[in-house]
């Protein structure tokens, strides 16, 4: 939303203050100001000059040498100029020297700063200033259309500034001394969206007076009901159709005052008919419509849905397929116009007009977003509509466009009106409470000044029964905490003192979020970054991953609106995402790199989708450089241990994962159950990544690992016997993995089994080929007596009995 200053101004003619003041003051208010433009920052020293005398100069042909004076005192100037459309008698804009301008017309590059303009010299003869086109004033021809193509701006040529006296400034004369406001309007804030609801908010915010505009009464003796009627078929989509019809057209240009109100808000004028329902619409909010009534058949007005399959030509030439959700306005034989979108091209307002028809009407919001959508258009009246107007603006706006109309003479008001309202939108009624609010914002902040905040907003007080009626206008005030934030906006926000929260409630983490701040603490330690991915992927991920056709992870929610074919799936592994961010890196020439991320995976129950996906959270580790399969395992191993799974888990190499190495991966087994993943990254997607180093990976499926958590933490006294160690050293099949040992020893070893470290592994001369050493130190205690020799050999026995059952020996 884009506002000129001077048009605010118009509404609080006290208000007084610089665009930096006004701008800050706003957006502690609640009206968010984005930035604002002065449209004459780098306009100085430019004058209303008239030129008196050219010659040409006596060494260039495209060169001319004009006497211009810049003064009512007569003072004159010499400037040369190629410019080919000026003549004696002209008045034009003049920049004097060491004044600005805004830009070039000879170039099309930006001029921050402006141009600084300079006494000088062209081809030998002196020049002492510059005439200026247009866009050297910093505006173009579309908001100034009698200027020239290619040529100075001929002030005399204009009606409305052919008297300018000389001298005089030519920043005024435009109308260039002003502020063009951005505001970032929230969309509850419907009011907003207008330069009356704007003015409203300035007028509360610096505790100025709010001047309306007074409408007058207009139209004649006929009545407008004997002319057209109106129908409105689908009331559920049209609250209010209000009409009005003005005869005798003459069409012509705006004044300059609308022509350059409407330039600050980035509207192009285009003539006094147009302008009119320009200017009402950023004035109200409303959106209105001019049909030409010889136009309508039948002279009715019929608003109902489309039919589908059918077509329909708008203003813009383009034939438009229609459907039945979409609202259209429609005379007694055919469409005339989308609703709140765009009219047609079968009655719009032409130069030959001598009667119209004025609409303005209130439209469902979300249904005239979705037409708009599904036709691809986007037009200011669909913006304003989108947002839900106030069925009451209509009437206002359309009174307030035909005054326009008989003010500027462009027509013949018929009096009266057809209204359709059928259910009034009646101000609501919201209860106050002083002494809650004040508890609410933590302030001590009197009954009178919180009546006369809401007295500024024009919100009617109750002081007796503790009770605001609300304008219709203001459709965000529901409840009491919407009251407190209006109190707390014209208070200052800057001004509520700042306070501890009170309470005596004892919260803490849940379980899911303590598990997942352990993975991150264990992650960081051990070197790894944060990284974060997109939920949105690509089917082409599953090619790249080397998925199989029917492995599951292909069973993935495709998106019904993506933002293109990249991100078009949810997706059901986190390996892309974490992959990708590691290629970045090592794209970038970063070493010894160790990523981690906690996220979604989103894995469907049934594809259509007949419910909620299964949203499983994965904490993946990446890595390389640095590390190798082992380091990670040990991370995995660290995390588990801290998360309350200890010393239980298992590795099963036969995970037959297509995308990391066949010999160098393994499923995370804990209590029967895999847990998750971990293992090289197989070559030819580290390839497909474009990572020239060996990548490990590992995925944790966390729901898992929080249903096995266990924080139960026994302690055990210091030993008071000494431990029996023995080291044994066995001969066994590379295939057997040491876990395999490990699982006998523990299950032999039973209550006095303390410790097992493995110490050594060997293959060499020494050992038949295919074979392996592998060699332990195990350690026994009992917590109530010294253990003789013959309880330890009674367990080593067991446990060698059982390592040969699965063809382990002792090695000799």
């Amino acid at each position: 939303m884009n506002t000129p200053l001077s048009w605010v101004k118009a509404y609080v003619p006290e208000l007084s203050c610089t665009a930096r003041e006004y701008m800050d003051a706003m957006t502690l208010s609640g009206t968010k100001v984005e930035g604002y433009e002065e449209l004459d920052k780098n306009l100085e020293k430019i004058v209303v000059g008239k030129i008196l005398k050219i010659e040409r100069h006596p060494d260039a042909d495209k060169l001319i040498i004009c006497q211009v004076q810049i003064s009512e005192e007569g003072d004159q100037v010499q400037i040369v100029t190629g410019a080919p459309n000026v003549k004696e008698g002209d008045k034009v804009p003049v920049v004097l020297d060491g004044g600005r301008v805004a830009g070039s017309a000879h170039d099309n590059k930006p001029h921050p700063e402006g141009i600084k303009i300079k006494k000088g010299k062209l081809r030998g003869v002196e020049s002492f200033g510059m005439m200026c086109s247009i866009d050297e004033l910093g505006s173009s021809k579309e908001f100034y259309p009698d200027a020239a193509e290619d040529g100075i701006y001929i002030l005399s040529d204009n009606e409305n500034y052919k008297d300018a006296p000389i001298g005089s400034s030519v920043v005024e004369l435009l109308g260039l001394n002003d502020v063009v406001v951005e505001y970032e309007v929230t969309s509850n804030r419907v009011d907003c969206f207008s330069i009356i609801g704007i003015a409203r908010e300035a007028a509360a915010t610096f505790r100025k007076p709010f001047v309306l505009p007074e409408i007058k009464a207009t139209g004649n003796s006929e009545n407008v009901q004997d002319m057209v009627s109106v129908e409105i078929k689908d009331k559920d989509l049209c609250k209010r159709y209000v009409g009005r019809v003005v005869k005798n057209i003459k069409i012509g240009p705006s004044p300059e005052w609308m022509q350059r109100r409407l330039a600050a808000c980035g509207i192009r004028p285009i003539n006094n008919i147009v302008d009119i329902t320009n200017y009402v619409m950023e004035e109200y909010g409303q959106p209105m419509h001019a049909y030409d009534l010889s136009t309508i058949a039948g002279n009715k007005i019929v608003v109902r849905r489309a039919n589908d399959g059918e077509t329909f030509t708008t203003l813009d030439g383009q034939e438009r397929k229609l459907d039945s959700s979409m609202l259209m306005i429609c005379d007694a034989q055919k469409a005339i116009g989308i609703a709140g979108i765009m009219g047609g091209d079968n009655s719009k307002i032409t130069d030959d007009v001598t009667a119209m028809l004025f609409e303005a009407a209130c439209f469902d919001g979300t249904n005239i977003r979705l037409s708009g959508k599904k036709l691809g258009m986007r037009t200011d009246a669909q913006a304003k509509f989108e947002k839900g107007l106030d069925p009451n603006t209509a009437k206002l706006a359309i009174d307030r466009a035909c005054e326009l109309i008989e003010e500027l003479g462009a027509g013949e008001v018929v009096g009266g009106y057809v209204d359709e309202y059928e259910n009034v939108n009646e101000p609501v009624k919201v209860g106050y409470n002083p002494e809650k609010i004040n508890k609410l914002l933590g302030t001590d902040i009197s009954e009178e000044e919180m009546a006369g905040y809401f007295k500024m907003i024009d919100f009617e007080v109750d002081e007796t029964n503790k009770e605001l009626t609300i304008p219709t206008w203001r459709q965000d005030i529901h409840c009491l905490a919407d009251v407190a934030e209006e109190v707390a906006r014209f208070y200052g926000y800057d001004n509520i003192p700042t306070t501890l929260p009170k309470g005596s409630a004892n919260g803490s983490l849940s379980l899911k979020l303590r598990m997942e701040n352990i993975a991150r603490n264990v992650a960081e330690q051990f070197g790894f970054s944060e990284a974060m991915t997109y939920s949105f992927e690509s089917p082409k991920v599953f090619e790249k991953l080397r998925i199989e056709q029917e492995d599951s992870l292909r069973d993935a929610i495709v998106i019904s609106n993506p933002l293109g074919e990249d991100y078009s799936i949810m997706r059901t592994s986190t390996l892309n995402g974490m992959l990708t961010s590691l290629a970045t890196n090592y794209n970038r020439r970063n070493k010894d790199v160790r990523l981690y991320e906690i996220a979604n995976i989103y894995i469907p129950k049934a594809l259509p989708l007949t419910e909620l996906p299964d949203e499983r959270t994965q904490l993946t580790l990446g890595m390389f450089g640095a590390g190798d399969f082992f380091d990670l395992k040990g991370i995995v191993e660290e995390f588990l241990e801290k998360a309350g799974l200890r010393g239980l888990e298992t590795y099963d190499p036969a995970s037959k994962k297509p995308f990391l190495h066949p010999g160098r991966q393994a499923n995370i087994i804990y209590d029967g159950t895999v847990i998750g993943y971990l293992g090289e990254v197989h070559p030819e997607v580290s390839e497909t990544y474009g990572i020239g180093e060996r990548v490990y990976i590992a995925d944790i499926d966390m729901p898992e690992v929080v249903s096995r958590a266990n924080f139960d933490i026994k302690y055990k006294g210091i030993a008071k016997y000494p431990a029996v160690t023995r080291d044994i050293s066995m001969v066994m099949e590379k295939s057997i993995m040491v876990g395999q040992i490990e699982e006998v020893i523990r299950k032999c070893g039973g209550k006095l089994l303390e410790e097992l470290r493995l110490f050594d592994v060997y293959e060499g001369s020494q050992i038949k080929e295919g074979y392996k050493s592998v060699a332990y130190s195990i350690s026994f205690r009992a917590n109530d007596r010294t253990l003789a020799d013959q309880d330890v050999n009674t367990i080593m026995d067991k446990i060698l009995k059982n390592l040969e059952k699965s063809g382990i020996e002792l090695r000799k």
